[in-house]
């Protein structure tokens, strides 16, 4: 059975190939943007009461129109200003509705870590990422093998950027433990069945090593379910739907994020 992931992950290959013909390294290594020194999202999140990462996502396979209406540079304005650790931007378009272009003009906006959000299958993408102006780039184990988040860890790192590696179940995890990654996302959703729950990020918290920060992704919508994924070592909560549904996706952040921090 072919999955969405796999679509997504054949498209991409062609996508990749033909960006490298008309953008070769040197072009991306020839950024401003390259030499920058990249702000900390593990560290946001250690010292954060809330542990919000938001995301900046316009749409997404199971979701056709999550909000098209918003400009980018507003939107991760209103989430630096709500008091969000970071951000994250969907930079995928045929799928998601997002560009490098729109992580250029989040970086442009603030100086909040930046999470580039995207199928990262190529070292090509981290070089693209740090020209771009990311922070932290997101390899997703199920599309990669062991060797591959070894290598691409540790070009990232060579470049500054941290990584958050996510998994869906406990095989992902215990194979890719040897990857010295700051950020241990879980994420929440089955990809076979697109079910959500967050069982899959508490029967997870355990196995995860003390230090990497533990980030629970999908699903997450009311203050009590990060509040109870807290008693569980997460410090890190990766939610975008909940906030980009909305009319003004900061003052939603910061709604939530108050609640959290009064708690």
């Amino acid at each position: 059975m072919i999955t969405i992931l796999d679509t997504i992950v054949k498209h991409k290959i062609t996508e990749i190939q033909l960006k490298k013909e008309f953008f070769p390294t040197s072009y991306l290594e020839s950024s401003v943007l390259f030499e920058r020194t990249c702000f900390s999202l593990s560290k946001n999140l250690k010292n954060s009461t809330s542990g919000i990462i938001a995301e900046h996502k316009r749409r997404s396979p199971s979701k056709p129109n999550i909000n098209q209406n918003l400009y980018v540079n507003e939107v991760v304005l209103g989430y630096k200003k709500a008091g969000a650790c970071g951000s994250s931007v969907l930079t995928d378009n045929s799928f998601f509705g997002g560009s490098l272009e729109d992580l250029q003009l989040a970086r442009a906006s603030v100086n909040l870590p930046l999470l580039r959000k995207d199928f990262t299958i190529d070292e090509y993408q981290i070089l693209e990422a740090k020209a771009h102006g990311a922070d932290a780039i997101l390899l997703i184990a199920a599309i990669l093998t062991p060797q591959q988040v070894l290598n691409f860890t540790k070009l990232a790192h060579q470049l500054g950027l941290e990584v958050l590696l996510e998994v869906h179940n406990e095989e992902e995890l215990q194979v890719n433990l040897n990857a010295p990654v700051q950020l241990i996302g879980v994420n929440n959703r089955n990809l076979k069945t697109f079910e959500v729950s967050t069982e899959i990020s508490k029967n997870l918290a355990e196995k995860i090593p003390e230090e990497m920060v533990k980030i629970s992704e999908s699903g997450l919508k009311s203050v009590n379910d990060i509040i109870e994924l807290r008693e569980f070592g997460y410090r890190g909560f990766l939610i975008g739907e909940t906030f980009m549904k909305t009319d003004n996706p900061g003052a939603s952040a910061k709604k939530l994020i108050d609640e959290i921090e009064s708690k």
